[in-house]
């Protein structure tokens, strides 16, 4: 009985050192760099020491901090997520540069946070991720964003940015989702944009909407495959149809477009399309009676004409759907068509 109850005591005693050293890298994996915990300090101190950054002291590791996330293997800061803090002022740290490690930077929901986009942000290679929204920010979109090779998701919504969207945005190959909406931009949508994406691996993700953007959809995003694309609210003109071969959801209205829609081929798998208040002629393509994913259909406040087609699918869509326009006729409109 002795000896069971020595064994038994070796067993317990080889769990708890085991726990113990499990414990210790765990805390090893996720023990703050120096290099980390300095550069989010002067974050703190230059933004005036805010309550939101409560947790950044000393006593404990940073990756332990409220908005932080560190990589489990080196225990570097990959991540800074600061968020909705109407209180949280100043211009945005160039000490943020100082977290050479970071994959994600999410700056969002600060309206009181001015100033423009700084360029010591060009030394965070490694983001794959850089969102600044819903901020007072403002000046161009800097060009050294097109350093940022890593870089998947750009989303600089929200702000009072201006001047052109920076053609050098092309050449990031895994740029994938632009988010430039609710700016005070202006020029037109460089053609080239997503030219270098793999586009049978990517699907693309593309907001301009309430800008000043002019000019025409470019050619060339007849073969990008747009998930989600919205340039609505612009002064764009000219020939919409590239967006909508390959794009399954698609905001065109309110802007100058003029084309003719009864030649427009959709895809297959669409389920949004807003032509809304253009002045776009034509009619409505009789392939949009078979799109059976298609769950919204505005083509009201153009020049169109024609009967509208019928099918069980357009049931979906009421008059408002097609009101405003020259002479479209049929179901659900009340004016019968003549033959």
């Amino acid at each position: 009985m002795s000896m069971m109850m020595t064994q038994l005591h070796l067993l317990v005693l080889l769990l708890f050192v085991a726990a113990a050293a499990k414990d210790d890298d765990g805390q090893r994996q996720l023990q703050c760099h120096s290099d980390d915990e300095a550069a989010l300090l002067a974050v703190d101190a230059a933004l005036g020491s805010p309550y939101h950054f409560a947790s950044w002291t000393p006593d404990t590791s940073c990756c332990d901090w409220y908005d932080v996330d560190c990589d489990a293997d080196s225990g570097r800061v990959v991540s800074l997520t600061i968020f909705q803090d109407a209180n949280l002022t100043g211009a945005i740290p160039d000490a943020i540069a100082n977290l050479t490690h970071l994959r994600s930077l999410l700056l969002r929901h600060l309206p009181s946070l001015s100033g423009e986009i700084p360029s010591s942000l060009a030394a965070l290679t490694s983001l794959t991720q850089l969102t600044i929204s819903w901020t007072a920010v403002s000046g161009p979109i800097p060009d050294f964003i097109a350093e940022l090779t890593a870089l998947e998701s750009l989303d600089l919504s929200f702000n009072s940015l201006t001047g052109a969207i920076p053609p050098s945005l092309a050449g990031l190959v895994n740029l994938s989702g632009i988010n430039l909406s609710r700016n005070r931009l202006a020029g037109a949508i460089p053609s080239a944009l997503f030219s270098n994406l793999d586009q049978q691996q990517a699907d693309v993700y593309l907001w301009l909407s309430h800008n000043n953007l002019t000019g025409a959809i470019p050619p060339e995003f007849a073969a990008v495959s747009f998930a989600h694309v919205d340039v609505s609210r612009n002064q764009l003109t000219g020939d919409a149809s590239p967006l909508f071969r390959r794009g399954r959801y698609v905001d065109v209205s309110r802007n100058g477009f003029v084309f003719n829609m009864s030649g427009v081929v959709f895809d297959e798998e669409v389920t949004y399309v807003d032509v809304s208040h253009n002045a776009i002629r034509g009619g409505v393509p009789a392939q949009v009676a078979n799109l059976t994913s298609l769950q919204m259909f505005n083509v009201s406040y153009n020049k169109m004409c024609g009967q509208i087609p019928a099918g069980e699918n357009m049931a979906r869509f009421d008059a408002y759907c097609y009101q405003h326009n020259k002479c479209l006729c049929g179901a659900p409109l009340a004016n019968a068509c003549r033959h």
